[in-house]
C-alpha cells in the first residue's frame, strides 16, 4: 500500500511528476500489493461509502457525488463477489483498482471520493476492520471450542484417568477434569480475543497522511457508521499503528500453543501403548505401506500450524520495531502475515472442535492406566498424616519405604498385604485399603478446583453459564 506524498493520476501506472517514465518491472513487482491485498475489498467499499457520506453530511461534496460514489462502489462490491472484477497489478493496490474501475462507472465524481482522506488512512481503516472482523470469528469458534469440551467434561465427570507430571504417571484424576483445563485454557484465550477487540474498536478514517486534514469532516460519524467506540486521538500514531495486528498475532500465537499442546496430547493418548482415545476415520489417514496403522494426521497438522502462526509474529514484530513515525512502505509486509496466520488458526481450531466431539475415550484403558505407577501414594500418605498423625514429611518417608516394597513385589499399594504396611508403621490400620482405590482418590480431591466429580460439574455448569 503506497504512502499517498505520490501523485496518484489514474494512468495505468498511477504515477507523476518526477516519476512520469514509470517504474520498471522490478520496481512494480516489489511494490504491489494487489495479490494479497485484495482481500479486503469488502473493508476497502465499506469505509469508502462511510467517507462519501460524511463528505455529503458535512457539505464537503454534493448529495449528487454522493449518490453516484455509494452506487458505483455498490456496484463494485458486486463484480468482485461474482468474480468479475479484474484486478490489476499496474495500479497497485485495493484502494486503486477500486478508484480506477470507480472512474470508469460513474466519472469524475469518483475523484472527490478521495477529499479528506489518504491512502495511509484508508489502508489502516480496511486492515483495522479485518482484523477485528476476524477476531469476532475467531471468539466465535473458541466458543465453540469450549463447548465442544464441556460436553466431553460432563460426559466424563467420573472416568477416572492418570494425571502426569513429567510425562510420569502422578496422581489419579478424572478425564473430565483433564478436558476442563483446556476450557480453562482456551477461555483465557477467549478472553484475550475479546480485549483486542476493544484495544482496536477506534476508527482510523479522517487521520490523513500524518496530520489530519483541514476539511470540516466528522469523525465521530464515520466511527459510528463503521461499527467502532469512536474514532483514533492522534493522527500521527494512526497510520503508524499496527499493534492491533501484532497483538491479534500474539492472540493467536498463544491459542495455537493450546492447541499444539493438546494435538500433542491427542497424537501420545491415540498410540497402541497408550489407546486412551481414538479417532474417527474424518481426522486420521492410513499408511502407504503399513496397513494396521491409522495416523493422527490431523491433530500433527494442528501442531506443525503453531509454528507458522509463531513466524507470523516474529516477522511482523521484526517489520514494525525499527520504523520512525510516521508511515513507511515497510508496513505493507503487515497483512500477509496475519492472513496466514487468521487462515492456520480458524483450520486448528475447527480441526480440534471437530476432533474432540467424535473422538472415541476408552474408559476401561484409561482407568488401568491411572492406578499404574503407585498413582495412590499421595494418598497413602495424605492418610498417614489424618489418621496415625505422622507429620507430612514422615508421611512421606513411610509411603516410600511402601513403593519401594510394592515394587519389589510387583504389585500396587493397595495389593500390600496389611501386615507388610504394619512391618513399615504399625499405627496403619484396615482402613487405608479405602484410599488406595482411584475411585476413591479422586472423589476426595474436594478442594475448590479438584477433580473430584463433583467439583468438576460444578466448574462446569460455572462455564456453561459463562459460555
Amino acid at each position: 500500500m503506497a504512502d499517498d506524498t505520490t501523485d496518484t493520476k489514474s494512468s495505468n501506472q498511477m504515477w507523476g511528476g518526477r516519476f512520469a517514465s514509470g517504474p520498471d518491472a522490478i520496481m512494480e513487482e516489489i511494490n504491489a500489493s494487489i495479490g494479497f491485498d485484495k482481500k479486503l475489498f469488502a473493508q476497502d467499499i465499506r469505509g469508502s461509502i462511510a467517507h462519501a457520506t460524511m463528505l455529503a453530511h458535512q457539505g464537503i461534496i454534493s448529495a449528487e457525488d454522493k449518490d453516484k460514489i455509494v452506487h458505483g462502489l455498490n456496484t463494485i462490491l458486486s463484480e468482485i463477489e461474482s468474480g468479475n472484477f479484474e484486478f490489476s497489478r499496474q495500479l497497485e493496490d485495493i484502494h486503486m483498482n477500486v478508484e480506477a474501475r470507480l472512474a470508469t462507472l460513474i466519472g469524475p465524481a469518483a475523484g472527490r471520493l478521495h477529499t479528506a482522506r489518504s491512502r495511509n488512512d484508508q489502508v489502516a481503516l480496511d486492515f483495522r476492520l479485518w482484523v477485528k472482523e476476524e477476531l469476532e470469528k475467531t471468539e466465535q469458534m473458541l466458543t465453540g471450542l469450549i463447548a465442544a469440551f464441556l460436553d466431553r467434561a460432563e460426559e466424563h465427570a467420573e472416568s477416572v484417568m492418570p494425571g502426569f507430571t513429567h510425562l510420569q504417571t502422578a496422581q489419579p484424576v478424572t478425564f473430565g477434569h483433564h478436558c476442563m483445563a483446556y476450557v480453562e485454557m482456551f477461555g483465557r484465550d477467549r478472553s484475550r480475543v475479546r480485549h483486542a477487540i476493544e484495544h482496536l474498536d477506534e476508527s482510523p478514517i479522517g487521520a490523513a497522511a500524518l496530520a489530519g486534514t483541514g476539511y470540516p469532516i466528522d469523525r465521530h460519524m464515520t466511527a459510528k457508521a463503521l461499527g467502532f467506540r469512536e474514532p483514533t486521538r492522534n493522527s500521527i500514531d494512526t497510520v503508524s499503528d499496527r499493534d492491533f495486528a501484532i497483538e491479534f498475532l500474539s492472540i493467536a500465537a498463544i491459542a495455537g500453543m493450546h492447541l499444539s499442546r493438546l494435538a500433542e496430547e491427542i497424537v501420545i493418548w491415540s498410540t497402541p501403548q497408550f489407546g486412551f482415545v481414538r479417532l474417527s476415520d474424518a481426522f486420521s489417514t492410513g499408511s502407504s505401506i503399513m496397513p494396521q496403522k491409522k495416523n493422527p494426521d490431523a491433530a500433527e497438522l494442528v501442531r506443525a500450524k503453531t509454528g507458522r502462526i509463531n513466524g507470523s509474529l516474529v516477522a511482523l514484530l521484526t517489520i514494525m520495531k525499527g520504523l520512525p513515525l510516521a508511515y513507511s512502505k515497510d508496513m505493507q509486509e503487515d497483512k500477509e502475515q496475519v492472513f496466514d496466520a487468521a487462515e492456520s488458526l480458524e483450520l486448528a481450531i475447527a480441526a480440534m472442535t471437530g476432533m474432540v466431539r467424535d473422538m472415541t475415550v476408552n474408559t476401561a484403558r484409561m482407568k488401568a492406566a491411572a492406578g499404574s505407577g503407585y498413582s495412590t501414594a499421595t494418598d497413602l500418605a495424605d492418610w498417614l498424616v489424618r489418621e496415625a498423625g505422622l507429620p507430612f514429611r514422615d508421611a512421606h518417608h513411610v509411603t516410600g519405604r511402601a513403593v519401594a516394597l510394592a515394587e519389589s513385589k510387583g504389585c500396587d499399594l493397595a495389593e500390600l498385604p496389611l501386615s507388610d504396611l504394619q512391618a513399615i508403621n504399625p499405627d496403619i490400620t484396615d482402613k487405608v485399603y479405602d484410599v488406595l482405590t482411584v475411585e476413591a482418590s479422586v472423589a476426595s480431591r474436594k478442594s475448590f478446583g479438584g477433580t473430584a466429580p463433583s467439583e468438576v460439574r460444578r466448574q462446569i455448569a460455572f462455564w456453561r453459564d459463562r459460555n
